[in-house]
């Protein structure tokens, strides 16, 4: 099991969700809707100067699973290079 933590820009939540939905379609996940922070190329702080924010994605996928996930991000972060969308993984047990 592997624990995966997907932190982008709130503009391509929907997309990355329903990219998972369609591809994984077991894969169970929670969302943590508002983050702010700073990333490799500005901050998001949902701010007047700083107005973008982030959103985080927290899903615990079986080791079958992992690389079509992985895949999905990939594809999606080929549609939206600008728009920071990370993934990190751990191995994980229950």
């Amino acid at each position: 099991m592997y624990r995966v933590e997907i932190i982008s820009n709130k503009s391509v939540q929907e997309d990355i969700t329903d990219a998972l939905e369609v591809n994984v379609p077991s894969i169970l996940y929670t969302i943590i809707p508002l983050a702010y922070g700073r990333g490799g190329s500005d901050y998001k702080l949902g701010n007047p100067t700083w107005p973008e924010t982030n959103f985080v994605l927290v899903s615990y996928v079986q080791d079958s699973e992992i690389k079509k996930v992985r895949q999905v991000i990939a594809a999606v972060k080929e549609k939206f290079k600008n728009e920071g969308i990370k993934i990190f993984t751990i191995k994980s047990e229950e």
